[in-house]
């Protein structure tokens, strides 16, 4: 997609090319400066290009304001989807934690690598990437297959 389909209509051919210029120039900065240009547009860019376009915009036949309207709707529509991925992102991290936490003590079968490994959990870390400590050594949580009852031998 070009920076022109992206801004829409409204700004001339010479004004669509000046933005493509402004934006390879900024792509450049950013692999010179180790960065690599991403390949999604997130609500930093998209405010970017709004105000690229606001300021390149012919004051004689400025932008309409449903136009306006609509790309400020969709900037906050983008932002509000950027917070709730944040937070849900954290709820599975605080579940994650939770139900680690309330494995000690029970025994597990773990798949790691090409390694499997059975054994009771006698300590469990919190946090965003829990693990747990069976037989001595450290997995991560998500390693975990199998989870079984106190009783020993029933899998929950």
């Amino acid at each position: 997609m070009d920076i022109g389909s992206m801004l829409g209509s409204t700004m001339s051919t010479r004004e669509t090319a000046l933005t493509q210029l402004q934006v390879d120039s900024f792509n450049k900065t950013l692999a010179v400066n180790g960065r690599t240009s991403k390949t999604e547009l997130g609500k930093d860019d998209f405010l970017q290009l709004l105000i690229t376009q606001l300021t390149h915009q012919d004051p004689t036949a400025p932008m309409e304001d449903t136009q306006f309207i609509a790309q400020m709707a969709q900037f906050s529509a983008l932002e509000q989807m950027t917070n709730m991925s944040s937070g849900f992102a954290k709820l599975t991290g605080l579940l994650d934690s939770s139900e680690a936490s309330q494995a000690v003590g029970k025994r597990v079968d773990i798949e790691s690598g090409v390694d499997q490994v059975s054994g009771q959990i006698s300590a469990a870390t919190r946090g965003e990437y829990p693990q747990v400590l069976v037989n001595g050594s450290w997995y991560d949580w998500s390693t975990v297959k199998t989870v079984y009852a106190d009783n020993g031998g029933n899998a929950l």
